[in-house]
């Protein structure tokens, strides 16, 4: 596969809304299996979720497109703020197409939203993920990040993870 570019989503595609989320579903599958994945969230809420994104004043949804101009990736990154607590930057969801993967677009992915975040003036950044996430998880170390903390199970009981940089 040729390199593919990354930009920001079309926000007045719903065609690329709607790829976003159901990839995004696909990602849950991937992790809690094709049954599990499917029934946590419905796709008219996983792209009422990418709507979210876009009307957020301080998140960014960034697409992968091949030659072809197909969307072969996402991610959504965002800026978030606990209690009291200083912000920091969330990324919220990354997916790669499985044939698109073994390319660097998570890798592009991770250090974009990194670019983005500090252009924030984020101090931190961090994911939540599936304890059983490995490649994510080999990923984020790679790129300097450590588990910070261990998180309720999800809705399915599976361990959560929290992994966290200083920028």
């Amino acid at each position: 596969m040729a390199e593919a570019t990354i930009r920001p989503i079309d926000a007045h595609a719903p065609e690329e809304i709607q790829c976003v989320a159901s990839r995004m579903r696909d990602a849950l599958s991937e992790v809690e299996g094709a049954e599990r994945g499917a029934a946590l969230y419905t796709l008219e809420w996983l792209e009422e979720r990418v709507r979210w994104h876009l009307a957020h004043p301080r998140a960014c949804v960034l697409v992968a497109v091949d030659s072809e101009q197909q969307i072969v990736g996402h991610t959504i990154v965002r800026a978030e703020q606990d209690n009291d607590g200083p912000p920091y930057g969330l990324i919220s969801t990354t997916y790669v197409l499985p044939a698109a993967r073994r390319a660097g677009l998570a890798q592009r992915f991770l250090h974009l939203a990194e670019v983005w975040f500090r252009a924030e003036t984020l101090a931190s950044c961090c994911t939540w993920t599936s304890a059983s996430n490995a490649p994510l998880i080999a990923l984020y170390t790679r790129n300097g990040y450590a588990q910070w903390d261990a998180g309720p199970n999800d809705l399915n009981g599976t361990p959560m993870i929290k992994l966290g940089k200083l920028l």
